[in-house]
């Protein structure tokens, strides 16, 4: 009887053994502050591309924009110049060819050499005339010329830097997609919590920057995407430029430049309105609404919302207008 039972139970642990020998542990399903890990470290090396292309694409409407300016300056003077050659053209033809040669023979032969003298006189000083007017006209074509060379060169590279950017945009939108998919991953269609988890703004500080803070919290739950300056969606720099545009201050569509044209302010002066930028790259911005927390088009996949301020590396603050 002992026997039996031993045997029994030998037989289960064998069975057990070859259970567990022949299976392949299962990998464990990664953790939502794994998958934000993820998201963060691609976001990271993805916004400062978008970021770029957003300052490349404003840069060059601008530089296109004074090319243009300066070729309806030239083409007056371009107008002019025909216009002077076409006269000393004729006035060659009349003086020495065609209809004219007659009146020149009559005044060579019928003149006395006093008239004659007077009369070629007459002649060169126009002709010195018609050439100085001509040179003037061709040295200020010459001078606006100079002026557009260069900046048609500076066209032609940031076209170029453009349609670069345009053959990656599958590329940003191939990126944008997988950590769409590592968001749904962790959350599904909802979000990771509350987009305003605080007053928006914690206190109105009136003026221009209470009409652009208030603006600003009004677009929480809008999409981001990237390169949109709204009204139905956003990215970083893009949601800081409307909001202040509302307040009555033209803002670069790029954080860089951003951070480049407003007045830097310490963290003891902050206030609502104020403009938040993070990294050392200075990547992304985001607009302080108080009590320690901004609201900001944070990445792809996520909408409008607000964060804690020391949530990010911060760089600098400033303050437009």
């Amino acid at each position: 009887m002992r026997r039996s039972i031993l045997a029994a139970a030998f037989a289960v642990l064998a069975s057990v053994a070859v259970l567990f020998v022949g299976t392949t542990p299962a990998l464990a399903e990664p953790t939502v502050a794994e998958i934000e890990k993820q998201i963060d470290t691609a976001w990271r090396k993805l916004e400062p591309v978008v970021e770029k292309h957003n300052a490349t694409r404003q840069d060059l409407t601008a530089k296109k924009a004074q090319a243009k300016t300066l070729r309806n300056k030239i083409a007056p003077l371009q107008s002019q110049i025909d216009a002077a050659m076409d006269r000393v053209s004729e006035f060659a033809v009349e003086a020495y060819k065609g209809d004219k040669a007659s009146s020149l023979n009559a005044l060579l032969t019928n003149k006395s050499p006093a008239a004659l003298v007077g009369q070629l006189s007459v002649l060169d000083q126009f002709a010195r005339q018609q050439q100085r007017d001509v040179q003037a006209v061709i040295d200020l074509r010459d001078k606006y010329d100079a002026q557009k060379r260069p900046l048609d060169t500076l066209v032609n590279q940031l076209t170029k830097t453009e349609a670069e950017l345009a053959k990656k945009k599958k590329e940003i939108d191939a990126e944008v997609d997988k950590l769409q998919k590592l968001r749904i991953q962790a959350y599904g269609n909802g979000s990771a919590g509350p987009l305003a988890p605080a007053p928006c703004p914690a206190t109105y500080p009136g003026g221009n920057a209470g009409k652009a803070v208030k603006f600003a919290c009004q677009q929480i739950g809008k999409p981001y995407v990237w390169g949109a300056e709204g009204p139905s969606s956003y990215d970083c720099s893009g949601l800081t430029l409307a909001a202040w545009a509302k307040g009555g201050v033209s803002l670069p569509h790029n954080a860089r430049a951003q951070r480049g044209k407003v007045k830097s302010v310490s963290r003891s002066e902050l206030r609502p309105g104020d403009l938040v930028f993070y990294y050392a790259d200075l990547s992304h911005v985001g607009m302080y609404v108080g009590g320690g927390w901004i609201v900001h088009a944070s990445r792809a996949g996520e909408p409008v919302k607000m964060k804690r301020m020391d949530d990010g590396e911060i760089h600098s603050f400033g303050r437009p207008g």
